[in-house]
C-alpha cells in the first residue's frame, strides 16, 4: 500500500479494531483494574511516543492516573533503572521491535511491575516480553510514514481508558471514530489545492494543548519526516513563555484547536497571533469562529468529543503533509534518512 492509501484505510482499521478487538482490550482493562499501581509509567520512541502523549493526559484526566514518559536510555545505556514496583509500565511500538524499549517492559516485570505492550505484532519481542498485550490489528505498514497504526493506538489508548472508567457512554463515543474519521477524510481534496501556497515553507510552529498536545507534536513530527520544514511542536501556553518572539508577518503558525477546555486561551491566542503579528494560520478545528480567523481553515465534525478529537484531527494533518510534500517534489514513499523500523538502544 502506498502512504496516500493508508491514510484513507484509517476508517477501515479503526472500525476493525473497535469491532474484533473491543473485548479483549476491554478484558485487559478489567484485569489491570484489579492490580495495584499507583501510576503509569511509558515507554515509546517517535510517532508512538506522541502516542504517549496523547495517554498521558487521557489517563491522567479521564482516569486520574499519573502517566510519566520514560527515559528508556536509563535501562538500555545507563542500566540505572527508577524503582517500577508500585507502576504499571506501558510500552508503545509499531514494530515492538525497539531493544531499548523492550528493555524498560523487561525491568518492569523484573521488578514485579504490571506490564503492558501495545503494538501492531502481537508475536514481537515487546509483546513476548509483556504480560498484557492489546494488538492493534492495522495490518502491514509499508510506507515509512505511520499514520494508521498512529490513530490505531490512540484509540487502543482510549478503548483502555474507557474500560477502565468503564461509562458505557464513553464506548458509545468511540463507536462513531470511523465515521467522523471519515469525515475528516474529505477534507483531501481542500487540502490539495490550498498546500501550493506553502510550497517553499522551512520552518513554522505547530500548537496545540491539553488532549491535543499530542497532536502538534505529531503533526510537528509529520512535516519533518515527509516535507522537511523544520517544525516546532509546543503547547500554547508554553509558547507565550518566550517562543512567541520568533514571529513576524507571514510566519506560519499550525494549530489543532477543537472545541473544548482549551478553546477560550487558544482562541485568544491565536485572534492575538493574527492581529499583532500577522502571522500565516492553518487551523483545524469545528469551531466556526475559530476557523473564521485562519488564514487556511480546515474544518472537521462539529460534534467531535474533545477527549477523541486527536485521532480525527491528525488525519487533515497528515493529508496537509503528504500533499505539502508532493508540491515539493519529495518521494513520499522514500523519506531521505528514514527507515521503517528503526532499533535504538
Amino acid at each position: 500500500m502506498s502512504l496516500r492509501s493508508e491514510i484513507l484505510d484509517q476508517p477501515q482499521v479503526l472500525s476493525r479494531l473497535l469491532s474484533t478487538h473491543r473485548e479483549r482490550v476491554l478484558g485487559v482493562a478489567r484485569a489491570i483494574s484489579r492490580r495495584d499501581f499507583e501510576f503509569a509509567f511509558l515507554a515509546a520512541r517517535g510517532t508512538s511516543d506522541n502516542a504517549g502523549l496523547y495517554a498521558k493526559y487521557l489517563w491522567g484526566i479521564r482516569n486520574a492516573l499519573p502517566v510519566a514518559l520514560a527515559a528508556p536510555s536509563m535501562f538500555s545505556v545507563y542500566q540505572s533503572p527508577p524503582r517500577l514496583q508500585r507502576a504499571l509500565v506501558v510500552a508503545i511500538s509499531q514494530s515492538g521491535q525497539s531493544p531499548d524499549i523492550i528493555a524498560v517492559v523487561q525491568e518492569g516485570r523484573r521488578q514485579g511491575a504490571v506490564t503492558l505492550a501495545v503494538t501492531n505484532d502481537s508475536g514481537s519481542p515487546l509483546a513476548l516480553s509483556a504480560e498484557f498485550v492489546i494488538d492493534t490489528d492495522t495490518g502491514t505498514e509499508k510506507s515509512v510514514a505511520a499514520t494508521k497504526t498512529y490513530t490505531a493506538q490512540l484509540t487502543a489508548i482510549a478503548l483502555l481508558s474507557a474500560g477502565m472508567e468503564d461509562r458505557a457512554e464513553r464506548l458509545e463515543e468511540l463507536q462513531r471514530l470511523p465515521e467522523l474519521v471519515g469525515e475528516a477524510l474529505r477534507l483531501d481534496n481542500q487540502i490539495e489545492s490550498v498546500v501550493a501556497r506553502y510550497r517553499d515553507m522551512k520552518q513554522c510552529v505547530v500548537l496545540g494543548r491539553g488532549f491535543n498536545y499530542a497532536t502538534a507534536h505529531e503533526w510537528s513530527l509529520k512535516l519533518k519526516e515527509l516535507s522537511y520544514v523544520a517544525a516546532a511542536p509546543y503547547s500554547a501556553a508554553d509558547f507565550r513563555h518566550g517562543p512567541l518572539a520568533i514571529l513576524e508577518k507571514g510566519f506560519p503558525v499550525l494549530a489543532v484547536v477543537p472545541d473544548g477546555a482549551v478553546l477560550a486561551d487558544m482562541f485568544d491566542m491565536l485572534q492575538g497571533v493574527s492581529a499583532s503579528f500577522g502571522a500565516d494560520l492553518t487551523v483545524i478545528s469545528n469551531v466556526k469562529e475559530l476557523l473564521q480567523v485562519a488564514t487556511t481553515p480546515l474544518r472537521i465534525a462539529s460534534d467531535t468529543p474533545e477527549w477523541l478529537s486527536p485521532i480525527v484531527a491528525i488525519v487533515p494533518a497528515q493529508l496537509f503533509c503528504y500533499h505539502l510534500a508532493l508540491a515539493k517534489g519529495i518521494d513520499v514513499e522514500h523519506p531521505r534518512g528514514l527507515q521503517k523500523v528503526t532499533r535504538t538502544w
